[in-house]
């Protein structure tokens, strides 16, 4: 499997959340000498109007942030 790039969208299992979400990768490509950390902002249609909320312009996600 490939390593994930930024501006990619990946399914995440986040287990606590008890499910499956899109992920946005924020993480830049990692070299050998770098820890395994991969950042991800999880898709969620449930919004609370927060300044944190963007939209995210993708045609296979439905509407949220």
């Amino acid at each position: 499997m490939r390593p994930p790039r930024r501006g990619e969208v990946w399914l995440v299992d986040l287990e606590l959340a008890a499910k499956i979400r899109p992920c946005l990768i924020l993480g830049t490509p990692l070299a050998d000498e770098d820890r395994a950390l991969v950042t991800v902002v999880p898709h969620t249609t449930s919004l609370r109007g927060t300044a944190y909320e963007i939209s995210v312009p993708v045609p296979f996600l439905r509407s949220g942030s």
